[in-house]
């Protein structure tokens, strides 16, 4: 099964010049979406996983269902304010702008082996700033995990020094 037939491109969107790549069309198909879910896991399923961790917000839905096959905890990262507990956070640069992220503050023992998971991997920083903050808590990264990459944007060169993997590649735009 090829999963980039099961993801819908929107051109301009969230600004003109961006061509969005939408898994709202694989999610709500059942077979692609279990096909997804069973990838993801057999790229990591042979390393001990003791958290993983999902980013806002398509990075929880699978995120959840790799925690619940690992026999894993789930540690959601949000935006700023959204998590009720003391947090840490880490700002980043976007392909558009920038943000900041939020973990709590007890979400990562230290020594956790910590797998992170995102839908999609454009310029890298999102998930730096999550590794950051992983290690800032004790965690040790054992891998990063994404549904999709954007290779012509070289997130990967932010993450170099950590297992990388990802089921669906766009070249160009």
């Amino acid at each position: 099964m090829d999963l980039v037939n099961f993801i819908r491109n929107v051109p301009d969107f969230p600004k003109k010049g961006i061509m969005f790549r939408d898994i709202t069309t694989l999610l709500k198909d059942k077979t692609a979406f279990k096909e997804a879910g069973m990838r993801l896991f057999s790229r990591f399923s042979h390393i001990p996983v003791d958290k993983v961790v999902g980013i806002e917000s398509r990075g929880f839905i699978y995120g959840a269902l790799l925690a619940e096959k690992f026999d894993a905890g789930f540690v959601p990262v949000r935006k700023p304010k959204k998590l009720p507990a003391e947090t840490i956070s880490e700002g980043y640069a976007l392909e558009y702008g920038t943000d900041t992220l939020e973990i709590h503050k007890d979400a990562i023992q230290p020594g956790e082996k910590v797998l992170i998971h995102d839908d999609l991997l454009a310029t890298g920083g999102t998930a730096e700033a999550v590794v950051k903050m992983v290690e800032k808590l004790g965690g040790e990264v054992v891998g990063i995990l994404f549904l999709v990459e954007l290779t012509f944007l070289k997130g990967r060169d932010k993450l170099k020094n950590y297992k990388v993997e990802s089921l669906v590649k766009y070249d160009s735009e």
